[in-house]
């Protein structure tokens, strides 16, 4: 992996929520579970593209808000009998600071 780009603080993404970043790759959205998990998937359904940001966020999952998909956050995807797949990309937390990977995987 590459580079970094810091996005802000732990607390500026709230539990059961994301954070839209825009990116060379498009808006990434930027997950944090109720359990303090944070993952990071391309802002798109692969269904018909619906904000993913703006799903219901639930376990390691989010549902879009359109036609109720549900992504799996760790993998990127589409929880059966659905099928497809959200870019996911790389995130880490340091020191209550929240980075997303530069580069897709």
């Amino acid at each position: 992996m590459g580079e970094w780009i810091e996005i802000g603080h732990i607390d500026d993404i709230p539990p059961q929520a994301a954070r839209t970043v825009a990116t060379a790759f498009g808006d990434i959205a930027v997950f944090r579970t109720v359990d303090d998990r944070f993952f990071a998937v391309r802002d798109r359904c692969p269904h018909k593209g619906g904000p993913l940001s703006q799903g219901i966020v639930h376990g390691g999952r989010v549902a879009c808000p359109l036609h109720n998909w549900v992504i799996d956050l760790a993998t990127g995807e589409a929880v059966a009998p659905d099928k497809g797949c959200a870019h996911r990309y790389a995130v880490k937390v340091e020191a209550g600071r929240v980075y997303l990977g530069a580069l897709a995987r």
